[in-house]
C-alpha cells in the first residue's frame, strides 16, 4: 500500500534518470510582487542610504563624491516616484514578475554605483548585495531569480577592478589589500549563493504546502456539497413516488388487457419490472434525508466500514470487513462525518491499489477510543518513504499501473460482448488481464488529504508493516497497515 493516492506528477522534468532538472523546466515559485511592496522596500532603502551618507559626511567628516552619491540616491528617488504615479494610475496590490525584475535589478544597479563611489568591495555595506537576490530568490521565476544572482555575481567582479578608495578620516587613506578584498568578495558570492538557495527552497515548500491545503479544502467542500445532495435525492424520491406508483398501477392494467405471451403483455411485464427498480432506488435515496437529520448524521460501525469498501470489491480482492468489541459489547453508532467517508475510502483504495489478493478492515473499539485498521498483504511501505509519510507530494505508486489495467479490462469487455462473423475461425483468446482497482491520477496528494481530514475529526494516524511484520519470512508479503484511532466521544453518538 502506498503512502499516497495519486502517481506523484513532479514539478521537475529531469533530463535523464538521476540528473538535476532541465534548466527549462525549473518551475515558477510565485508571481513576483506587488509595485505597492516595491516602493514601499526602496522608500527605506533610500532612507538608509540617505541617513549613512548623511552620518559620514557630516559627522566623521569622511571625504567621498558627495553629489555624485547624492545622483545615485535621486536616481533611485526619481524611479519610485514614476513608481508611485503608476500606482495611482492601476492597481498596485496584483504581483507582477516582469515588474519585480525589472525593479530589483534596478536597485542592485543603483547599490553597485553607491559602493563604487564609496570603496568597493572595501565598504562593508557591500552585504546589502545579498538582499535583492534573496527577495528573487523568494518571489520570481527560477530563470528571473538566476539573473538577478548573474547580476550580483557581475557587480561583484567590477567592485573588485573598478572603484574608488574608501572613504576615511581627513588626511588618512584606508588601502586593504587585493587578497583581503578578494576574500570579500568570494564571501559575498558564497552568501548569494547559499541566502538564495535557502529562500528558493522555503518558497517552493511554502507553495506546495498552500497548494495540498487547497486541495484539502477542495475534497471537504465536495464532501460537503455530496452531503447535501442526499437531502435533494431524498426529496426527489418522495416526489416521484405517486407518479411511479400510477405507471405501475397502468402497467398491471395494460398487463392483464394484453394477450399472455404477446408483444403487448412483454412490453408491460418489462415496465413493471423497470418501475419496481425503480422504487428500489428511490427507496435507497429516501433512505439519506437532509444533512444534520439523525438518520443520516449517524450509521452503524459496521455499516460504516462497509461502505468505505463497497466501490472497491469486485477487483479479484478479499475483503474482510470486521467490527471487534470490548466483552462483546454491542457495535457503537458513529457519527457519519464527510472527512471519515473520504479518508478511509483513500486509506482502502490504497490498500486495495497495491494488495496481492486480501484487504481487511477492522474496527476495534476499547473503553476509551475506536480505531479502524487497513491491512494488507502488498509489498509494504518503502523505506526511503516511511520516514516521510504524512508530507504532500510523496508516493510509491507506479506510474499509470491502474490505467493501464483498467483499459485492458474495457478492451476485453469489448471484444468479449462483440459477436465474431459467421464462417471464420475464432481467434485465439488472450489471456484476460490482471483486474485491480482503479485510482485516479493526480499528484501523490492522496494520504496527505486523508490524514488531513482525519486528523480533522480529532483522529490520530499510524502507519507501519502488515501481518509480515518488518522482516517477514521467505516468501510471505510484509504487507502494509494504517491504522486511524479516535478516543470515543470524537466518533461516537451520545446515547
Amino acid at each position: 500500500m502506498s503512502p499516497s493516492q495519486d502517481p506523484l506528477s513532479s514539478q521537475f522534468a529531469p533530463d535523464e534518470p538521476g540528473r538535476f532538472p532541465a534548466w527549462r523546466n525549473l518551475p515558477r515559485r510565485s508571481r513576483g510582487l506587488s509595485l505597492r511592496t516595491l516602493v514601499i522596500l526602496r522608500w527605506m532603502a533610500i532612507a538608509g542610504q540617505s541617513a549613512t551618507i548623511g552620518i559620514a559626511v557630516l559627522y566623521f567628516h569622511f571625504d567621498l563624491p558627495l553629489w555624485s552619491c547624492l545622483a545615485a540616491i535621486g536616481a533611485s528617488v526619481a524611479m519610485n516616484l514614476n513608481a508611485t504615479a503608476r500606482l495611482k494610475r492601476s492597481d498596485g496590490s496584483l504581483p507582477d514578475g516582469r515588474m519585480t525584475a525589472a525593479h530589483l535589478g534596478f536597485d542592485i544597479l543603483q547599490l553597485s554605483i553607491l559602493l563604487g563611489l564609496t570603496g568597493g568591495l572595501q565598504n562593508p555595506f557591500c552585504l546589502l548585495l545579498v538582499a535583492p537576490v534573496t527577495v528573487a530568490a523568494a518571489s520570481l521565476p527560477g530563470r528571473q531569480a538566476a539573473l538577478m544572482g548573474l547580476l550580483v555575481l557581475a557587480a561583484t567582479v567590477s567592485l573588485f577592478f573598478v572603484s574608488l578608495p574608501l572613504p576615511w578620516q581627513a588626511g588618512t587613506e584606508l588601502n586593504l589589500p587585493p587578497l583581503y578584498r578578494f576574500g570579500i568578495g568570494l564571501a559575498l558570492v558564497t552568501g548569494v549563493i547559499f541566502t538564495s538557495a535557502y529562500a528558493w527552497r522555503v518558497a517552493a515548500d511554502a507553495e506546495k504546502l498552500e497548494l495540498a491545503l487547497a486541495t484539502t479544502q477542495d475534497v471537504l467542500q465536495r464532501e460537503q456539497r455530496l452531503a447535501a445532495l442526499g437531502g435533494l435525492a431524498a426529496a426527489a424520491a418522495h416526489e416521484l413516488g405517486t407518479p411511479l406508483a400510477t405507471i405501475q398501477v397502468v402497467a398491471k392494467e395494460l398487463l392483464r388487457a394484453s394477450t399472455k405471451g404477446g408483444p403487448a403483455a412483454e412490453d408491460a411485464a418489462l415496465i413493471l419490472q423497470q418501475a419496481e427498480r425503480c422504487r428500489d432506488i428511490l427507496k435507497r435515496l429516501s433512505q439519506a434525508p437532509e444533512e444534520g437529520q439523525s438518520a443520516f448524521a449517524e450509521v452503524g460501525l459496521k455499516a460504516l466500514l462497509e461502505e468505505v469498501v463497497e466501490p472497491h470489491r469486485g477487483f479479484d480482492l478479499n475483503f474482510e470487513v470486521s467490527v471487534r468489541t470490548a466483552s462483546g459489547e454491542k457495535a457503537p453508532r458513529v457519527r457519519r462525518l464527510p472527512e471519515v467517508v473520504h479518508g478511509l475510502s483513500t486509506l482502502v483504495e490504497n490498500a486495495a491499489d497495491f494488495a496481492a489478493g486480501k484487504v481487511r478492515v477492522r474496527a476495534i473499539v476499547d473503553a476509551g477510543f475506536i480505531e479502524i485498521e487497513v491491512v494488507d498483504d502488498g509489498p509494504g511501505f518503502p523505506a526511503d518513504i516511511l520516514p516521510r509519510l504524512g508530507e504532500p507530494y510523496v508516493t510509491s505508486r507506479p506510474q499509470g499501473k491502474a490505467r493501464r489495467a483498467l483499459a485492458a479490462q474495457i478492451a476485453a469487455s469489448v471484444a468479449a460482448a462483440t459477436p465474431g462473423r459467421k464462417g471464420k475461425k475464432a481467434a485465439k483468446a488472450e489471456p484476460a488481464p490482471e483486474a485491480i482497482a482503479p485510482s485516479q491520477g493526480g499528484m501523490g496528494l492522496g494520504f496527505f488529504i486523508a490524514r488531513t481530514l482525519l486528523e480533522r475529526t480529532g483522529g490520530k494516524v499510524f502507519v507501519g508493516p502488515g501481518d509480515g511484520g518488518s522482516t517477514p519470512a521467505k516468501g510471505q508479503p510484509k504487507g502494509a497497515r494504517v491504522a486511524v484511532r479516535w478516543s470515543r466521544p470524537a466518533l461516537e453518538v451520545s446515547s
